[in-house]
């Protein structure tokens, strides 16, 4: 009996580190590894044009200090030469391998794609989900916005306040 299968997803909420994806891949070397970003798929003939591995320490406009990892992919969207395919996950586990033989890439580090055309300025994304389907591997990828930390983080606290209160802790929504 054939079965349709839906593709097998992980959703990694935008906030990936290097190792989970390469690891989320690695069981899916032969399949073709394709990029969605801003609505649109990326090209069979793009291109990773440099990793960065950055360090990060800030401080926010509230006064709070923070730090990170980062390591940043800058790809290339372009057409295919020649009929060429999209590149294997194979050959982009390869890239990253080969390019952590030369820099020290931190595992842990937040993975951060910068993606745009050639006559376009490129935009900075963050791995949103990982689609794994019959023949392809479809990282999708949600535009970074730009946020107030403070602001975020009180919201994020109010949020967990009226959900999880002393009064509303006994109504079960917090459980």
């Amino acid at each position: 009996m054939n079965s349709v299968t839906s593709p097998s997803i992980i959703d990694f909420q935008a906030d990936a580190s290097l190792q989970a994806v390469l690891s989320a891949l690695e069981p899916h070397e032969d399949k073709s590894f394709v990029l969605e970003y801003g609505g649109r798929t990326i090209q069979p003939g793009y291109h990773v044009t440099e990793v960065k591995a950055g360090s990060f320490v800030t401080l926010d406009c509230g006064g709070n200090p923070d730090q990170w990892h980062e390591t940043i992919l800058q790809v290339e969207d372009l057409p295919s030469e020649e009929g060429r395919d999209f590149m294997q996950v194979r050959k982009f586990r390869g890239i990253l391998a080969h390019v952590a033989t030369r820099i020290e890439l931190n595992a842990d580090a937040r993975l951060t794609f910068e993606v745009g055309t050639p006559d376009t300025p490129m935009q900075v994304f963050d791995v949103n989900t990982l689609a794994v389907e019959a023949n392809r591997v479809v990282l999708a990828l949600v535009a970074r916005p730009a946020i107030c930390k403070p602001r975020h983080r009180a919201a994020k606290e109010a949020d967990a306040a009226s959900c999880c209160g002393s009064a509303a802790k006994n109504s079960g929504c917090c459980s």
